[in-house]
């Protein structure tokens, strides 16, 4: 019932801590990804219902005193539980708020035909922007330094391995059949749910869109907005510990440590979520995370990982032939995608220091 158990039995020792490594980076990044958004959004939902402008500053409205009070006042209660299934429910809500989150960005596409330009036709929203009606149509391909990230983003977004087995011990008479019909439930929900988001978002904002799309809304007293925000802050929150369980339950497999153990729980709760948020503080941006971790463990757990396990498991079943092609093209693909985004998101990093630098 553990991804570490199973890297374990077939590759030994190396097999299990590089799996480890694989699942704890990528949920890590997912946690960090979740917290960003709450100590960039909730400062300002704060400022609003305080009736505040955003140049009002406070020690209480910094989003890094929110994050960590967020973690440990909220998150860190849900974190203790000693199982997973207790869970679902906040899940179910964090996803229902999601989708209220997609609902309010298709009626604005609607609302904001041309965001950027008044009725006299020049540019309301962005004055020191240069452009005119031609910026409201959409170009269907186009590359710039943000198309580097494009596939890391896609992995990471689609991860959902090292919490297949978990899920699988928490369902009610489980079997392979009922975990099919949840991971393709899921997987065709949320495949949903990020392209229409990402069309309506784009569609909206065209070439000035942001990687955190509620930033462009720019319309302050906008009750609607200030309503989605609330809902997306409540959502990544309560996905939080999700992917906590399953950091944590990897350290204690790696470490031999599966029987439970109430103070050895507390300690390395409470360890975790103290990193956590000193990374989240001193991380510059969210696009550093879906790089990195998209590039590496997203790729190790989607591609590498699984073809891997399964050849090696097959290794002596001729009847599986056709099957362990299609799983030797897969460990390829995943191979040829390490080539060719690790280098890229290095050649960005490098490149965006240099241009800082220069100016």
């Amino acid at each position: 019932m553990v991804y570490e158990k199973l890297g374990e039995q077939v590759f030994g020792t190396p097999g299990k801590i590089i799996v480890f490594g694989s699942t704890s980076l990528q949920n890590t990044g997912a946690m960090l990804s979740y917290l960003f958004i709450v100590k960039n959004e909730l400062p300002a939902a704060i400022k609003f219902l305080m009736g505040k402008d955003d140049a009002f500053v406070a020690w209480y409205v910094d989003g890094r005193f929110l994050v960590v009070a967020v973690t440990f006042l909220i998150i860190l209660p849900l974190c203790l539980l000693k199982n997973l299934g207790y869970l679902g429910y906040t899940s179910g809500f964090s996803l229902t708020c999601m989708v209220f989150f997609l609902i309010v960005v298709i009626y604005k596409k609607f609302e904001l035909s041309c965001p950027f330009l008044d009725r006299n036709g020049t540019n309301a929203t962005f004055p020191n922007v240069s452009f005119g009606t031609e910026a409201c149509r959409p170009k269907y391909v186009t590359f710039n330094s943000k198309s580097v990230y494009a596939l890391p983003t896609i992995a990471f977004a689609f991860v959902c391995h090292p919490s297949v087995l978990p899920i699988y011990s928490e369902l009610k008479d489980h079997s392979q059949k009922r975990m099919q019909m949840v991971t393709k439930i899921s997987f065709f929900a949320m495949f949903v749910m990020y392209f229409l988001t990402a069309i309506f978002g784009y569609l909206t904002f065209y070439e000035l869109v942001q990687s955190d799309l509620l930033h462009k809304y720019q319309n302050k007293d906008d009750i609607l907005v200030l309503t989605v925000r609330v809902a997306v802050i409540v959502a990544v929150i309560l996905t939080v510990p999700v992917l906590f369980f399953t950091v944590r339950s990897s350290i204690f497999e790696l470490a031999r440590k599966t029987k439970f153990h109430l103070c050895r729980h507390i300690v390395v709760t409470l360890i975790l979520l103290m990193i956590i948020n000193l990374l989240v503080i001193f991380i510059p941006s969210m696009k550093d995370i879906f790089g990195v971790v998209g590039a590496t463990s997203a790729n190790m757990l989607i591609f590498i990982l699984p073809s891997s396990l399964y050849l090696k498991i097959t290794h002596q079943d001729g009847s599986k032939l056709i099957q362990r092609i299609w799983a030797s093209l897969f460990l390829a693909l995943g191979i040829l995608f390490s080539m060719v985004s690790i280098p890229l998101v290095i050649y960005d990093w490098v490149h965006s220091r240099h241009t800082t630098e220069g100016q």
